[in-house]
Parts: structure tokens; sequence; C-alpha cells
């Protein structure tokens, strides 16, 4: 392609700073609250879906790495955290510090200039520590403890990390208490005041010991998110439980299938009723890629005309599946051949480009080259919808595809 749009990437990811917690929970709360400490790595295994670290004393043989500590919870940062920058051969299931990170995985500056190197305007960044949905919080004891940490999150992910100095370029993306839905509308209310326009929720709530979204549990939360504007965003693995086949399945099985939770999630969706009763709301699966939603469309069509007698959905699911779709479901890809030759069975308006920085799946910073070989058969309009102008119009993002700042 001649020329080939600025990217906005709806889905990258930060690593927060060690701070995070400790400069903003009261002082009681300072030798509880997640904060890093130094340890060596006994061991650590990612089998059947199962991620499983053991953190040793100090003293202790095993390679060193910084460690999240909150409550009962030792979680080591990872070479998977943030691999942009090393050989896919030498990305490896291993325990690291900051030090042995690339800068641009958690300080604003060093992170514009990676996104500059990759064509990158602005960027939607989901968290680590709390993990994708922040279920690190809801499983936490301490409800009080688990709310400011939530809280904390939001406030520095506004205020520092989308703050003066990211010019726009980085896009909040805040966390709600998933275990009490009155907390997560009031929460998804605060944000908005000061112009988030985005959530994390779980693909699959159940799998967090939750409710389903086929209960009326989440209506506070989602009136809230369909009242302000406010994208639900689901990331795969926000469920706590990678797709896999066997207790003893290599990761790459589960790596090919992640798409999985995506797709019983959306189907979750379509059949709930929800969108019937939130009109407003817009839903958004980052990292799901999109070749395969036309069967699941076509297929929940089939089955909303065919079944809908005794399949538990007549009296709530009014239009087709595939309508509802159409207007308010957002699959997104960074790297999906398939799906792009397939656009029209998916629709140009229902596709978010993204580039997955800094994890071990990005196309970063080749994230352009990687977009002009899939989209060159594309009409240009076609292209500068999918790399920019859909985000633009979801997030309420400015004209020149930026963050306008608390109160937007």
């Amino acid at each position: 392609m001649e020329t080939f749009p600025k990217i906005i990437s709806v889905d990258d990811h930060t690593v927060e700073p060690p701070n995070v917690w400790r400069d903003r929970l009261p002082s009681k709360y300072h030798d509880i609250g997640p904060r890093i400490v130094r340890a060596p790595l006994k061991e650590m295994t990612f089998v059947g879906g199962k991620f499983a670290p053991k953190m040793g004393a100090a003293g202790d043989d095993g390679p060193i790495a910084d460690w999240w500590v909150y409550e009962d919870l030792h979680r080591p940062l990872t070479r998977l955290d943030t691999a942009v920058g090393y050989s896919r051969d030498d990305i490896k299931l291993e325990g690291i510090t900051y030090e042995q990170m690339r800068p641009g995985s958690f300080s604003v500056p060093e992170r514009l200039a990676d996104m500059d190197v990759n064509h990158v305007q602005s960027a939607l960044c989901f968290p680590t520590f709390p993990r994708f949905c922040g279920q690190t919080f809801t499983e936490a004891k301490d409800r009080e403890l688990g709310l400011l940490g939530v809280r904390a999150y939001n406030d520095w992910m506004v205020e520092e990390w989308c703050g003066p100095q990211a010019r726009g370029r980085l896009i909040p993306l805040t966390l709600v208490p998933l275990w009490d839905a009155e907390l997560a509308a009031a929460e998804v209310r605060r944000n908005a005041a000061r112009g988030v326009r985005a959530v994390c929720f779980s693909e699959i709530p159940p799998h967090l010991g939750l409710p389903s979204i086929h209960t009326d549990y989440w209506d506070p939360f989602l009136r809230a998110c369909d009242e302000t504007g406010t994208v639900i965003a689901m990331h795969i693995g926000s469920s706590s439980k990678m797709p896999s086949t066997s207790a003893d399945a290599p990761p790459a099985v589960g790596s090919t299938i992640t798409f999985a939770n995506c797709c019983f999630s959306m189907v979750d969706w379509l059949m709930s009723g929800k969108f019937d009763r939130f009109p407003d709301l817009k839903i958004m699966y980052a990292e799901g890629q999109i070749g395969w939603i036309p069967y699941i469309l076509e297929r929940a069509d089939v089955v909303w005309e065919e079944n809908r007698g005794w399949g538990g959905v007549a009296d709530k699911v009014l239009r087709p599946p595939s309508e509802l779709f159409t207007e308010h479901i957002y699959g997104c890809f960074f790297d999906d051949a398939f799906g792009l030759k397939n656009l029209d069975a998916i629709g140009v308006g229902n596709v978010l480009y993204e580039t997955d920085y800094p994890h071990s799946d990005s196309t970063w910073p080749k994230s352009r080259e990687v977009g002009e070989s899939q989209m060159g058969h594309l009409a240009p309009a076609v292209v500068e919808q999918i790399v920019r102008g859909n985000a633009i119009s979801l997030l309420g993002l400015t004209g020149e595809g930026l963050w306008a700042g608390p109160g937007a």
C-alpha cells in the first residue's frame, strides 16, 4: 500500500510499575496490599491451560524474579508478559525482573516511542497483575482492600498511564469490583464522569464463580454501561480458564484455540436478551481474532429460527442474532488473513485492529507490514475504517484518534 493509516490498537497491555498500589492505598495496607518482592523462582509450569508458579525464599536456589505479592497470592513477572524485542525462539516460560523487560512495558515515554516505531498512534491497554478483568481483586479475601485496589488501579490508569505525558495517545480501560454489581455500576459511572469509555469484564463469569449473564445479577452494571456509553471489553483469558483439551496438553494446544472462549461468550450474549433490554450496549472481544465469526452467526440464526420454541430464547431474543451482532459486537484481530478474506460475512463496521504489545504474540514492530500484507485486497476506505475509524467511533476518540482526557 502507498499509505497505511496510523493504527489505533484496541488491545495492548501495560505492566504496572511497582508503586501503583503502595502510592495509593492507605498506609495500613502497605504490607498486605499488592507490592513487589524480589525472590527466587523455584518452579513454574503452564500445562493444561493452568499457570502454576512457586516462589522461593531468600537464599534458595533458582533464577531471581520480581513477584507481585498480595494476601496469599505470589505471581512472578514473566517473559510472556513482555516479550517484544526478543527472538521468538528465545521467548520461554521464565520469571524476569523489571530490568529484564523492555521499558515500554511499564513506562509511558518509552511506550510512546515504541508505538512510533510500530506505526501506532493510540492504544487501549489491558492490565497484567490484576489480570484481564481484575479477577485478582475478586479472588481476594478482604473486600474492602479489594475495592480500594480496583479504585487505585483506575486512578493510576486515568491520571498517570493516560495522563498528560501520554498526550491523548493512551486510552483508559478500567476495572470494576465484580463481586458486587451495584459497586461495579458506581465505578463505571465514576470513571465515565472523567472521560473513560471502556471497562474490562469476564468473557465467561461462571468460571470465576460469578453469575452468568443469563441472570439479572449484572443488570445494574449493564445499565451503567448502556447509559454512559461505556464499552465492555473482554480479553481472552478473562475467565481465568484458557481452553485446552486435557490436563497434559502443551500450551500450544490452548494457544491455537484461544478464540474458543470468545466464541462461547459471544453466543452467551447473543442468546441472553441483554441487547434488547440495553439497546445502546456495546461489547468487544480482544485477541479473539475474527475468522470464526461468520459460521457462528449462521448457526445462531438457524437455532434462533428453528429451535427457539424449546431453546429458551423465544421470549427474550426478539431479533436474529446476526442483527444483534451487527449493532452491538466488535471482533478484534492482529493476524487473521482468513477473517479479512471473509470480511463481508462479518461486517466492516464490526472489526477492530490490535497489536498486542508487549506479549509474545505481538506483531510489534511490524504491525503495519502485517496489516498491509493482509489488507492489500481491500479498498483504502475499508482499511481506514478497520485500522482506526471503528475504534474512533466506538471509544469516543477525537477525530485525530486521541483520547480527549478527563471530562471527555
